[in-house]
Protein backbone atom coordinates (compact mmCIF):
# COMPACT_ATOMS: atom_id res chain seq x y z
CA UNK A 1 0.00 0.00 0.00
CA UNK A 2 1.37 3.48 -0.75
CA UNK A 3 2.03 5.19 2.65
CA UNK A 4 2.89 9.43 2.12
CA UNK A 5 2.42 12.36 4.35
CA UNK A 6 0.17 14.96 2.97
CA UNK A 7 1.19 18.24 2.92
CA UNK A 8 -1.94 20.84 3.46
CA UNK A 9 -0.70 22.37 0.09
CA UNK A 10 -1.41 19.44 -1.86
CA UNK A 11 -4.96 19.14 0.52
CA UNK A 12 -6.27 22.77 -0.78
CA UNK A 13 -5.05 22.57 -4.35
CA UNK A 14 -7.39 20.19 -4.56
CA UNK A 15 -10.23 22.73 -4.41
CA UNK A 16 -8.27 25.89 -5.17
CA UNK A 17 -6.15 25.71 -7.99
CA UNK A 18 -6.99 25.78 -11.59
CA UNK A 19 -5.34 23.85 -13.23
CA UNK A 20 -4.46 21.77 -10.62
CA UNK A 21 -0.66 21.34 -9.84
CA UNK A 22 0.03 17.35 -12.01
CA UNK A 23 1.31 16.28 -8.17
CA UNK A 24 -1.81 17.24 -6.16
CA UNK A 25 -3.96 15.55 -8.99
CA UNK A 26 -1.20 12.18 -8.44
CA UNK A 27 -1.78 12.34 -4.82
CA UNK A 28 -5.67 12.76 -4.89
CA UNK A 29 -5.63 9.87 -7.29
CA UNK A 30 -3.62 7.52 -4.89
CA UNK A 31 -5.78 8.04 -2.20
CA UNK A 32 -8.77 7.20 -3.96
CA UNK A 33 -6.76 4.52 -5.52
CA UNK A 34 -6.06 2.72 -1.84
CA UNK A 35 -3.67 4.85 -1.21
CA UNK A 36 -3.03 6.21 2.66
CA UNK A 37 -2.05 9.41 3.50
CA UNK A 38 -0.56 10.33 7.15
CA UNK A 39 -1.24 14.07 8.24
CA UNK A 40 -0.08 15.76 11.89
CA UNK A 41 -2.50 17.79 13.88
CA UNK A 42 -1.71 21.59 12.55
CA UNK A 43 -3.05 19.80 9.13
CA UNK A 44 -6.27 19.87 9.90
CA UNK A 45 -5.42 23.81 11.38
CA UNK A 46 -4.16 24.76 7.73
CA UNK A 47 -6.97 23.26 6.12
CA UNK A 48 -9.84 25.36 8.13
CA UNK A 49 -7.53 28.82 7.57
CA UNK A 50 -6.73 27.63 4.04
CA UNK A 51 -10.57 27.46 3.19
CA UNK A 52 -11.49 30.38 5.78
CA UNK A 53 -9.27 33.00 3.69
CA UNK A 54 -10.23 31.16 -0.12
CA UNK A 55 -14.06 32.35 1.27
CA UNK A 56 -12.80 35.92 2.50
CA UNK A 57 -11.00 36.56 -0.80
CA UNK A 58 -14.20 35.31 -2.75
CA UNK A 59 -12.65 32.84 -4.08
CA UNK A 60 -15.00 30.53 -2.71
CA UNK A 61 -18.40 30.91 -1.14
CA UNK A 62 -20.01 29.50 1.85
CA UNK A 63 -21.79 26.26 -0.46
CA UNK A 64 -18.76 25.81 -1.78
CA UNK A 65 -16.78 25.76 1.10
CA UNK A 66 -18.84 23.20 2.55
CA UNK A 67 -18.73 20.77 -0.15
CA UNK A 68 -14.34 21.05 0.48
CA UNK A 69 -15.12 19.99 3.76
CA UNK A 70 -17.50 17.13 3.02
CA UNK A 71 -15.34 16.02 0.65
CA UNK A 72 -12.03 16.73 3.00
CA UNK A 73 -13.70 14.74 5.76
CA UNK A 74 -14.90 11.74 3.48
CA UNK A 75 -11.17 11.33 2.85
CA UNK A 76 -10.17 11.66 6.79
CA UNK A 77 -12.55 8.86 7.22
CA UNK A 78 -11.45 6.19 4.01
CA UNK A 79 -7.47 7.50 3.22
CA UNK A 80 -6.02 10.30 5.67
CA UNK A 81 -4.39 9.00 9.05
CA UNK A 82 -3.69 11.54 11.47
CA UNK A 83 -0.51 11.45 13.36
CA UNK A 84 0.13 10.45 16.62
CA UNK A 85 3.66 11.50 16.79
CA UNK A 86 4.65 14.04 19.22
CA UNK A 87 7.56 16.26 18.47
CA UNK A 88 9.04 18.36 20.90
CA UNK A 89 9.09 22.26 20.71
CA UNK A 90 12.99 21.91 20.63
CA UNK A 91 13.01 19.04 17.73
CA UNK A 92 10.73 21.28 15.46
CA UNK A 93 12.90 24.33 15.95
CA UNK A 94 15.91 22.39 15.58
CA UNK A 95 14.39 20.98 12.25
CA UNK A 96 13.36 24.78 11.32
CA UNK A 97 16.52 25.95 12.23
CA UNK A 98 18.65 23.71 10.25
CA UNK A 99 16.62 23.62 7.30
CA UNK A 100 15.66 27.65 7.10
CA UNK A 101 11.74 26.18 7.46
CA UNK A 102 8.56 27.84 9.49
CA UNK A 103 8.27 25.34 12.30
CA UNK A 104 4.57 24.06 10.54
CA UNK A 105 6.60 23.30 7.75
CA UNK A 106 9.57 21.82 9.85
CA UNK A 107 6.80 19.46 11.26
CA UNK A 108 5.68 17.90 8.40
CA UNK A 109 9.37 17.04 7.23
CA UNK A 110 9.81 15.48 11.26
CA UNK A 111 6.65 13.64 10.21
CA UNK A 112 7.88 11.95 7.30
CA UNK A 113 11.75 11.26 8.83
CA UNK A 114 10.17 9.72 11.78
CA UNK A 115 7.35 7.62 10.08
CA UNK A 116 10.18 6.70 6.45
CA UNK A 117 7.81 7.96 4.33
CA UNK A 118 7.33 10.10 1.29
CA UNK A 119 6.41 13.61 1.46
CA UNK A 120 3.58 15.05 -0.88
CA UNK A 121 4.71 19.09 -1.24
CA UNK A 122 3.92 21.82 -3.50
CA UNK A 123 6.06 24.33 -0.80
CA UNK A 124 9.27 24.97 -3.07
CA UNK A 125 11.19 25.16 0.12
CA UNK A 126 9.92 22.12 1.83
CA UNK A 127 10.84 20.00 -1.05
CA UNK A 128 14.11 21.43 -1.02
CA UNK A 129 14.89 20.52 2.73
CA UNK A 130 13.03 17.38 1.91
CA UNK A 131 15.89 16.40 -0.36
CA UNK A 132 18.41 17.89 1.65
CA UNK A 133 17.51 15.68 4.98
CA UNK A 134 16.86 12.58 2.58
CA UNK A 135 13.59 12.10 2.81
CA UNK A 136 11.99 10.92 -0.51
CA UNK A 137 9.48 13.39 -2.39
CA UNK A 138 6.09 11.79 -3.54
CA UNK A 139 6.06 12.15 -7.06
Amino acid sequence: MNRFVLDASVALAWFLDRPMAPLAARARQSLLSGGRAVVPALWHLEIANGFAVAERRGLLDATDVGACLDEIERLLMQAIDGNSLMLSVRQTYNTARAFQLSAYDAVYLDVAREEHLALATLDQGLRRAAARAGVELFR
